[in-house]
């Protein structure tokens, strides 16, 4: 029996993250994921920017980016610092809104 395709390269994005494949593959699994918001005060960015800009790891392996920083870069961050300063910034603006 294969495994899921989010699990596999195929349902990987190369750019960090999942591609529509994997995400497909891992609702037939019971997850419930979406795709990165790029841009703008979503919270749901505020929050993936904290929780990954807090992630133990290196940006760098090899000379070639991780996971994480594609993903980090998916979500419109370039560094694990800047997701960081990114998160505090939006998050101040949203409650600034209410």
């Amino acid at each position: 029996m294969k495994t899921p395709a989010w699990q596999r390269k195929e349902g990987k994005s190369p750019t960090g993250g999942l591609n529509a494949k994997g995400r497909a593959s891992a609702k037939a699994a019971g997850m419930d994921l979406k795709a990165p918001v790029k841009s703008g005060d979503n919270p749901r960015r505020a929050s993936f920017l904290a929780r990954m800009g807090n992630m133990p790891g290196p940006e760098y392996k090899g000379g070639e980016p991780t996971r994480l920083l594609l993903s980090l870069k998916a979500w419109g961050a370039s560094s694990k610092a800047d997701a960081k300063a990114k998160s505090a910034a939006i998050s101040a603006r949203n409650k600034a809104k209410k």
